[in-house]
């Protein structure tokens, strides 16, 4: 199957029609089938609801909820203006000190980045008190999207102390800023940390590619070096459809 191909027919031959196994879930387990055995690899496209309910005779609502139920189980991916296809394989993170440029590199998956923002601005209330600065303080200020596989994951946004302005766009754009901080001599030791959920703006939208109210996760982090000092402020949103949190909980 080419990635604009379509879904074999005789894939849905013995759909039943009159029986008590909804329509949806059917043709849910059916496509679920063709992707885990490979019929249909990461990055296949799949044709749009309303051309694959007419070919099978089935409505466009059985049809949104059979692919709605792959989505939802991180199979495939709605990506605005491109359409639903087969996901790479989504990204489960655990709770640790490590960035996402290092998770997807981990994973076998290829990190590329596009740059938003490369500036320097007054720290913020809010940013000086996480870098231990002084309010209105020139940090260097950085915005940018990850991509996996060309499917955007996250917009991250962070702020670097004084000595970090020299940091450059070329340097951003080919390496992880965690990866930069370490070439800098940099040992990350702890980091303040929060995880949370929110409905996505319609500029995050465009950017993740994804549809306007949908849900985002969320997490802010504050690093510290082995001395104690603060080395990165971030504050992030992922697709959670692409993107989860892993914690380990150990009983004392």
């Amino acid at each position: 199957m080419t990635n604009e191909g379509q879904l074999p027919s005789d894939l849905f031959m013995d759909l039943d029609r009159s029986g008590p196994m909804p329509l949806y879930f059917q043709v849910a387990s059916r496509i679920e089938d063709a992707i885990r055995s490979g019929a249909m690899p990461p990055g296949a496209r799949l044709e749009n609801e309303i051309a694959l309910g007419e070919r099978l005779g089935l409505s466009r609502p059985t049809i949104r909820r059979a692919i709605q139920d792959l989505v939802d189980k991180g199979l495939l991916v709605r990506r605005r203006g491109i359409g639903t296809q087969v996901v790479h394989g989504p990204v489960t993170r655990k709770v640790e000190l490590t960035s996402l440029y290092d998770d997807l590199a981990q994973g076998s998956q290829v990190p590329t980045t596009k740059l938003l923002v490369r500036d320097d601005v007054p720290a913020s209330d809010t940013v000086a008190e996480a870098l231990g600065v002084e309010p209105g303080t020139t940090v260097a200020h950085i915005r940018r999207v990850r991509f996996a596989e060309d499917v955007p994951m996250a917009i991250l946004e962070n702020f670097l102390p004084p000595e970090f302005t020299d940091i450059t766009d070329e340097d951003l754009a080919a390496h992880g800023l965690y990866q930069l901080l370490r070439g800098r001599g940099v040992t990350m030791r702890v980091a303040k940390q929060r995880i949370g959920a929110r409905a996505v703006t319609d500029e995050e939208a465009g950017l993740l590619e994804i549809e306007d109210g949908d849900p985002v996760l969320t997490m802010s982090r504050t690093a510290y070096d082995a001395s104690g000092r603060a080395v990165e402020y971030g504050v992030h949103c992922y697709r959670p459809d692409r993107y989860s949190f892993e914690v380990t909980l150990v009983d004392k």
